[in-house]
């Protein structure tokens, strides 16, 4: 009797509705020297958590800020997770040393049952994390927003593998396309889909991923591109020229499109752009960003989700971009990037008896690209068609896969020099890579093992 009962109450517990999903939506103020925080609106989403309540702490260690929940009496964490920022970029930027801006960003979690502090930190000098804001929620509090979204188009369930409380939850977003491009968006959401499942090792996880997208209709076609003059009003506020970087691809609007995802049960959250003038963006735990119609979609897709979803740093190291390093050099918190050759972070994935540092055609690499770097900005500068950036690209890939692919540690795992913009000073483990050019190589050693321990933090 007693064994019947305790089986009873155990499957009322499976069958206990999950929780909502809470939602703080907040103002990070500040400048290179200093920032601060404050509570902006506090929303109830429509949709249930989507996550695995028994996975609510963060083991994976990424982000240049968590934040965590803990229950307000006992001191209890409930939840914790890791992210990056568009604050965490700009503060970096040389504007940042000269003015202060205001960004909105959000934390999600499972809406507690009980009063909670919350407390959001920042990694240190020594890479600690350090609390820089706290303060204290109640979920009974009437003010919490319960208003019905705004209207995001219908949801498409481009794959469903199972209930999301047990799946990886991806959901595409699309800006820029008016109501008669909702099919143009859906074909090319199915595109990239089927992109990210032909790579390693998100090929071999397919089953263990939901995908949801989601196009909430535009006025008129195509996203802002103000270094062009062009500047348009849509629905999710995408633009290029993020940071004064002609690719670079981001949305500043943080309630909206917050407002149109709550509708869709995710975790991860991809913008297509409606666009063809190749561009893209990913950071961590927020979003990646990629334009749809770009002839170099398979590479810049995955290539800008990995940063969101793995935390992944950029390998390349000759391109123009608008942020910096820290000069002090402090080993990078993302795992494909390390300043220790002789003991990276990958040291059980090494190649035995490759030497540390790793030797690789570096010269002859950093003469070709810095050339092909100045063509590339010529035809930014003339504002030529993209068929000619489209067949620089390809010109350079030719080069590329002939020059890393037959070098002398081609494919093995090492500590390679040039990584996270810089020539020197920081490693990665292979010679050549997704994060690193857009040549067909996957993601390396380093990367892939990461994809991996994400994968396993949301999915049974």
């Amino acid at each position: 009797m007693l064994r019947q009962l305790l089986l009873s109450l155990a499957t009322l517990a499976c069958l206990a509705a999950p929780p909502r999903t809470l939602r703080v939506d907040y103002g990070h103020t500040g400048d290179a020297n200093a920032e601060h925080f404050g509570v902006d609106r506090v929303v109830l989403e429509p949709l249930p958590w989507p996550g695995d309540l028994s996975k609510a702490v963060d083991t994976s260690n990424l982000g240049k800020y968590c934040f965590e929940v803990s229950d307000r009496a006992t001191g209890k964490l409930l939840y914790s997770r890791g992210f990056a920022s568009i604050y965490g970029e700009w503060e970096t930027t040389d504007e940042a040393k000269t003015q202060s801006r205001s960004f909105s960003e959000s934390l999600r979690f499972p809406q507690p049952d009980v009063p909670v502090r919350i407390q959001l930190k920042k990694r240190d000098a020594q890479n600690a994390f350090k609390t820089l804001w706290s303060f204290e929620l109640d979920p009974k509090d009437p003010l919490i927003e319960q208003a019905p979204a705004p209207e995001a188009g219908g949801l498409i369930a481009l794959q469903k593998s199972g209930d999301p409380a047990d799946k990886v939850d991806f959901l595409i977003l699309g800006d820029g396309y008016t109501a008669a491009e909702r099919g143009k968006f859906e074909q090319q959401a199915r595109k990239v889909m089927e992109l990210l499942f032909q790579q390693t090792p998100f090929k071999e996880h397919r089953k263990d991923f939901n995908v949801w997208a989601l196009c909430p209709p535009s006025r008129e076609s195509g996203i802002s591109r103000p270094s062009t003059g062009v500047h348009k009003r849509t629905p999710l506020g995408t633009t290029y020229d993020a940071f004064g970087s002609e690719r670079y691809v981001l949305t500043f609007d943080n309630r909206v499109w917050r407002d149109i995802a709550a509708q869709a049960p995710y975790e991860f959250v991809e913008i297509l752009t409606n666009s063809e003038t190749y561009g893209g963006g990913g950071i961590h735990n927020l979003y990646s960003t990629a334009s749809a119609g770009n002839s170099t979609i398979g590479y810049l897709f995955v290539h800008e989700f990995g940063h969101h979803f793995a935390g992944l740093a950029d390998e390349y190291y000759t391109s123009d971009v608008a942020v910096t390093n820290n000069a002090a050099r402090p080993e990078p918190w993302e795992p494909n990037a390390t300043v220790d050759p002789l003991h990276p972070k990958w040291g059980s994935l090494l190649t035995p008896g490759v030497p540390l540092p790793t030797p690789w055609k570096k010269d002859a690499f950093e003469t070709h690209s810095h050339d092909y770097q100045k063509e590339r900005r010529a035809i930014r500068a003339a504002n030529k068609p993209e068929s000619e950036m489209d067949a620089l690209f390809a010109k350079e890939k030719v080069f590329e896969m002939d020059l890393l692919g037959k070098d002398t540690h081609a494919g093995k795992v090492g500590a390679f020099e040039g990584a996270n913009y810089e020539a020197k000073g920081y490693f990665r483990s292979q010679e050549d890579c997704l994060m690193f050019t857009r040549d067909d190589v996957g993601f390396c050693a380093a990367c892939r093992a990461a994809i991996e321990k994400v994968i396993r933090q949301y999915a049974k």
